[in-house]
This record gives C-alpha cells, structure tokens and sequence, in this order.
C-alpha cells in the first residue's frame, strides 16, 4: 500500500466512526484542496469538527488511537480543541472551535453547516469537504499566500 493509500484509508476509518455516530466534521486543509483537484499530494489529514462535539471527541478518537495531551497553544492558534494524532502510520489533526491569531488579533473559524459544500466518497464512505472560502480566508489569515491561492473559489 503506497503512501496516498494509507493515508485514504485512515480517512475512509475516521470517516466510517464519525458517520456511524452523527458527529458533525468535514475535511480541511490541503487533503480538502486534494480532492477539490488544487493539488495533487496532501501531507496529512485535517479533520474540522463542530464545536458542540468537543465533549466526546477524546473518547470517540481514543477508539482509533491513543490521545495524547492537548498541545499549549503556540501563539498563532488557539483552538479550543486540537490533537495532533498518528493513527496506522498517518499523520492526524482534529480541530474543533479554530482560532487563528493573526496580527494580535484572534479570529474564530469554526465548523457551521454552510461551511460545508461539497462530499467525496472515499473507500465507501461520505466524507464532507469544507469550503474553498473558509479555507482561503483560514490560509491568508495563516500567513500562506500560496495555500490562499489553491483554496481561492
């Protein structure tokens, strides 16, 4: 199995847990931009969750992996939820409640509804894309021009 391959897996394994139990995600960041056909490789696997599932989330992933500690914020984020995982070999972030500082100012970016427009079906299962436009306002306010530009509608 190539590297593309584990990686759709474990998405396809997240996807078929989150699904299966009505959490309300979507996919982000360059895997997102991948499958919009903005690039043609993604590094890992962004996983945007709505703030309300916060509670359950540690629980819920633990099921896949270990949960290591919540990470101190380091300046530029200051999410109300982030993992940095490794589930099979894969790379892992699960964000829920963004917050993006940006000039000393902090900007809520979180999961709603219409910020989801678009599904892929991976291995089986739905996985929900995140908008273009959240993710081009998210990588300008990140300070990645070129990122901005793969995600710009």
């Amino acid at each position: 199995m190539d590297e593309r391959e584990k990686k759709l897996a474990v998405l396809a394994k997240i996807a078929r847990l989150f699904n299966s139990q009505g959490v309300s995600w979507a996919l982000g960041g360059s895997a997102m931009l991948y499958f919009r056909g903005r690039t043609d490789s993604f590094r890992d696997l962004d996983i945007m969750a709505a703030e309300k599932e916060i509670p359950g989330l540690d629980a819920l992933v633990s099921t896949l992996c270990p949960i290591p500690p919540q990470k101190p914020a380091d300046g530029r984020f200051r999410s109300a939820y982030f993992r940095e995982l490794q589930i099979d070999g894969v790379e892992v972030d699960i964000i829920a409640g963004l917050v993006i500082v940006s000039k000393g100012r902090e900007h809520r970016c979180p999961l709603l509804p219409e910020g989801i427009d678009a599904q892929v079906t991976v291995l089986g299962e739905k996985i929900p894309l995140q908008a273009l436009g959240d993710w081009q306002e998210y990588y300008e306010l990140m300070g990645r021009p070129e990122k901005a530009a793969l995600a710009a509608p």
